[in-house]
């Protein structure tokens, strides 16, 4: 197996699987990760265990509790996660499709991370991080102040897609987190 750049990796057969931090309701025991268990049981996942970001980075919780990842290197903290190898077709469609990827409210870019047990080698992988249209006022709008990891105190504060009001749409309601305060 080979890795190439942006935390590909290329498998005999043609299989080619990314490599995907998650850091926030993605993880085991929060809302989002029955996605990441439908992908597992159909092989299009794998959980490779606790990881940690090399470089310090912003995390915050925005509207509805949700987390961002900020990218502003050397930033925040070091933020502790966990890493999926996910198939490159079906398992990271729906990933991003979970991410508003198309929709500006997240960006997949590479970030190093390494293994919490030690021992590992440093790994490039992907994370989404917040769009860079908002990112770096919605950290500045949090204080400056930020998360090592998105934890089970959080969970009261998500507020589940079909909990939000019906009129709310994701990225005016960042703006007006990042104009007014907390929705």
């Amino acid at each position: 197996m080979a890795m190439a750049e942006g935390g590909v990796e290329h498998r005999a057969g043609g299989d080619d699987v990314s490599l995907i931090f998650v850091y926030g309701t993605l993880k085991r025991g929060f809302y989002n990760h029955k996605l990441i268990d439908a992908l597992i049981r159909t092989t299009d996942a794998a959980f490779l265990g606790p990881h940690t970001t090399v470089e310090s980075f912003p995390l915050v919780c925005g509207p509805h509790g949700i987390p961002y990842l900020i990218n502003l290197p050397g930033s925040g903290t070091r933020i502790h996660g966990e890493l999926y190898s996910v198939s490159s077709g079906l398992g990271l469609a729906r990933l991003d499709e979970l991410e508003g990827i198309d929709r500006g409210h997240y960006e997949r870019l590479p970030v190093a991370v390494a293994a919490e047990c030690g021992g590992e080698r440093v790994r490039v992988v992907d994370a989404y991080f917040a769009h860079r249209e908002f990112g770096e006022a919605l950290w500045k709008r949090c204080g400056e102040e930020g998360l090592s990891e998105y934890g089970v105190d959080m969970v009261n504060n998500y507020v589940r897609r079909e909990d939000r009001p019906p009129e709310s749409n994701f990225i005016l309601d960042i703006q007006k987190f990042i104009s007014q305060g907390k929705i």
